[in-house]
Parts: C-alpha cells; sequence; structure tokens
C-alpha cells in the first residue's frame, strides 16, 4: 500500500459537496440547449435510452477512474500523474497526461468565457425590456449586434472572467464549496420554476412527446449519443480529477460518481421539458441549435405573458450553468502553479485568468474582425475561425484522448491492488467497473475519437 497523501489545498467538507462541484463542473451551457436539440433531431426518446446506456458504460467508468487518480494523487493533475507513475514504476511520461488535461481546460475556458459573457448580457437585455414584442429580423440584429462589436464583447469576457477569478481564489472551503452550494441548488430552483412554467403553456405535453417519444435511430445518432454522454460529464480535463483530489478517503468513489452522473442528465432532462413547450407554444423552430438560446427563444419570452421575468430567469440559469463549469476549468492550473511555483492561490488565480482572458481575444474577435481570418491543419480540417479551432481541438481531439489515456492508466498501467484500495468498496461494483474499464470503455471511446476525426 502506498503511503496516503494529503492535499494542500484542502478538501471537501462532505461528499455532497463534492457531487454539487463535480456536478457543476459537468452541467453546463451543453446541458441547457444542446442535449434538447440533438434528442430531437436523433430518435427521440430512442436516443435518450442510448445516451443513458453510454453514460452507464462509458461516462461513469472513466468518471471514476479519474476521481480515482485525482483523490489518489491528492495534487494537480500534472503532479497527479507524475506522483502516480512513480508509485507504480511507470513511465514519467505519463505526466503528459495531466498538462493535456490541464491545457484542454484553459483552452476551453477561453472561448468559454466568451459565450458565458452573451449570456450575462442577455440578463440585463431582457430585464430591460429590449425583447418585449421583438420580431425574428429583430432579434436576430440585436445578437448580431453584440457580437459584430469586439469591445462589448470583451467587456463581457472581461466581466465573466473576474468573476470566475474571484472565487477560485478563495480555496476550496472559502470559494469552490461555498460557490457550488449555492450556485447548484439556485440553478436546480430556476429550472424547476422554468418547467412550472413550461406546464401553463398548453404545450407542455408536446414538449414531453418531442424529448420521449421513440424513433428511429441510425449509426451517427448513436454516436452522437456516445459523444455527448463523454463529453458531458465534464471528463479528460482535469477538472474532475483536481475535484477528487479534494475528496476524502472516506467517500465511495462509485455512489459519488452515479450521484454526479443522475444530476447531470437530470438537468439536460428538465431543461429539456423547460425550454420546448415555450417553443411550440410560439411556433418556433426547436431543432435551431445554438441560435435556440440567443436568437429563438427571445422573441418567444418578448411576446410571452411574464415572459420579461421567465427570460431573466432563463439566462440566470444559462449564467450559473457556465460560472460553475468555469471555476473547475481554471482549477487545474491553478493548483499547478500554488504547488509548483510557491505562489499564492490569489496570485495563481490572477495570472492563469489573466493568461485564459488574453486567449480569449482569438474567440472575441474570431466573432468580427477576425472573421475571415480561418486557419486549416491538414488531415483534420480546413478553414476555421480561431473559435472553432479551439472547439474542435478540444472537443474532438484532447478530451476523447485524455478519457482513453485516463481508462488505459487506470485499467492497463496501475496495479490491481492500487485501484482497489480506492475503488473495492462494494466488490461486485468494482468487478463490472474493471471489465468496462479495461475493455469496453476504451473502444468506445477510440470508436467516437475516429468518428470525430473523420477516420471513420
Amino acid at each position: 500500500m502506498s503511503e496516503k497523501r494529503t492535499s494542500i489545498h484542502g478538501q471537501w467538507t462532505s461528499r455532497t459537496v463534492f457531487i454539487l462541484a463535480a456536478t457543476g463542473s459537468a452541467v453546463g451551457l451543453g446541458n441547457i440547449w444542446k442535449f434538447p436539440y440533438i434528442t430531437g433531431e436523433n430518435g427521440g426518446g430512442t436516443f435518450v435510452l442510448v445516451y443513458l446506456l453510454c453514460i452507464a458504460f462509458i461516462g461513469l467508468p472513466i468518471m471514476m477512474a479519474e476521481i480515482m487518480l485525482g483523490r489518489r494523487g491528492k495534487q494537480s493533475p500534472i503532479n497527479t500523474m507524475i506522483a502516480l507513475a512513480k508509485d507504480e514504476h511507470r513511465n514519467p511520461n505519463w505526466k503528459w497526461l495531466g498538462w493535456m488535461g490541464v491545457i484542454a481546460g484553459f483552452l476551453i475556458l477561453s472561448y468559454y468565457s466568451v459565450i458565458a459573457g452573451w449570456a450575462t448580457s442577455y440578463i440585463f437585455r431582457t430585464g430591460g425590456g429590449m425583447f418585449v414584442g421583438v420580431t425574428a429580423d429583430g432579434a436576430n440584429r440585436i445578437f448580431t449586434d453584440l457580437v459584430s462589436d469586439p469591445e462589448r464583447l470583451l467587456a463581457w469576457h472581461t466581466i465573466f472572467m473576474v468573476m470566475t477569478m474571484i472565487i477560485v481564489s478563495r480555496g476550496v472551503k472559502n470559494g469552490l464549496e461555498k460557490a457550488v452550494t449555492l450556485l447548484m441548488p439556485l440553478l436546480f430552483g430556476l429550472l424547476v420554476l422554468l418547467v412550472i412554467y413550461a406546464t401553463t403553456t398548453g404545450y407542455f405535453m408536446d414538449g414531453i412527446r418531442f424529448l420521449f417519444t421513440p424513433g428511429t435511430i441510425d449509426g451517427k445518432g448513436i454516436l452522437i449519443a456516445m459523444g455527448h454522454a463523454f463529453f458531458t460529464l465534464s471528463l479528460g480535463m482535469g477538472a474532475i480529477m483536481v475535484y477528487g483530489s479534494y475528496l476524502s478517503e472516506d467517500y465511495s468513489i462509485a455512489q459519488a460518481a452515479i450521484w454526479i452522473a443522475l444530476a447531470d442528465t437530470v438537468v439536460a432532462l428538465l431543461a429539456g421539458m423547460a425550454i420546448f413547450p415555450i417553443v411550440f407554444a410560439n411556433g418556433l423552430e426547436p431543432g435551431a441549435g445554438p441560435g435556440l438560446i440567443f436568437q429563438t427563444l427571445p422573441i418567444a419570452f418578448g411576446h410571452m405573458e411574464g415572459g420579461t421575468l421567465v427570460g431573466v430567469l432563463f439566462f440566470t440559469l444559462l449564467l450559473f450553468a457556465a460560472w460553475t463549469s468555469a471555476i473547475s476549468l481554471i482549477e487545474p492550473a491553478v493548483a499547478y502553479l500554488v504547488e509548483n511555483r510557491g505562489v499564492s492561490r490569489i496570485h495563481a488565480a490572477v495570472w492563469v485568468g489573466a493568461a485564459t482572458w488574453t486567449m480569449g481575444l482569438g474567440t472575441v474577435f474570431s466573432f468580427n474582425i477576425w472573421q475571415d481570418k480561418t486557419i486549416s491543419i491538414p488531415f483534420l480540417f480546413e478553414n476555421l475561425t480561431f473559435f472553432d479551432t479551439l472547439d474542435y481541438l478540444t472537443a474532438n481531439i484532447m478530451l476523447p484522448l485524455g478519457g482513453l489515456f485516463i481508462a488505459i492508466f487506470a485499467a492497463w498501467v496501475m496495479r490491481e491492488e492500487s485501484a482497489k484500495e480506492e475503488l473495492a468498496t462494494y466488490p461486485k461494483m468494482y468487478s463490472v467497473w474493471r471489465f468496462l474499464v479495461r475493455y469496453i470503455t476504451p473502444v468506445a471511446v477510440i470508436v467516437v475519437f475516429l468518428k470525430a476525426v473523420g477516420a471513420i
């Protein structure tokens, strides 16, 4: 048995707080808009069933493995992988798995902050009555005016990054823990309020049927369900690993992972139950994708009774979802600087936040002064904007590879007795986990990865 480590950053005061924090990392903008519309496009209830199976057989095993590595290493992802490779007498180059997660989180946050800035601005736009009686052309013009103005985008991007830096700089107990224990219940509460409102539209059952009526699903739909199950749990980007490093030895990793997956899925389903009745009640297009939030739903809010209040609640919900994800994305890099450079959390948060903010300028400009400037990488993609390039590289390359290598390290590199020390609370569940993470999960992730890069 290896010597037990202690995190210098502190630890969560309870399993419930850890579940809230990890759920906050997983729940983001994608849960609110992407899951509902891809469900409608790919078989309805059949897609939901496939998605849930993918959560169980792909997402959960990798999440358990990532939490396990984090708790065993008790450090930032980079130092955790260095320490665990040494414990297992393995190649020290496994540290690059930690680096990949930290860099992926950094890149994702750089553009995530810009999109979160849109949601923040829409709280005030909706509250100020800008969408009252708005037409489709008017809603589109309002959105276009926002993204085409680099100064306004920069201002909202800056505000959101400062909000994130303040939380992270306060540490685990006074920052991360207090934030998630406040924001996550509020997020769930706002979702429930929106679902209750949706029941009054007269189209609630239409929304339910849209989400849950069985339909046909093809191979592409199955791959989309598999990929979304993987990405929605916030795996492979260092966030779950660093949050796991703050988890007490007394808590069951399996139970915590199951609760996180359940909460994340419930949020996605509630979002669909809240959004689609409003969409149908106003004769809008349910498969509008990203435009559903910023160009389509404002039309509905502008014409419904009490729409200003409902719209403010909705965009506040988006902000909370983005905020809880953002603090988990910046935390791995902050933890690394504290451990390796001997700086305070405040200084580390400022440095990482400033670097992320600077990288985010590329995304800000992608929608205006750089919109005609594109990037191409042979055999991967052609003519993508700076923003689209970051999105492609992180979502389609770095995260799948990170999840794959986490599964390989946990199931094939780490000694079984080491894994059992962390996971064997329930022997039968451990046996199922080990089989899945050794044989089923890696194959599934490879399929998703090859599909993402166009190899199959």
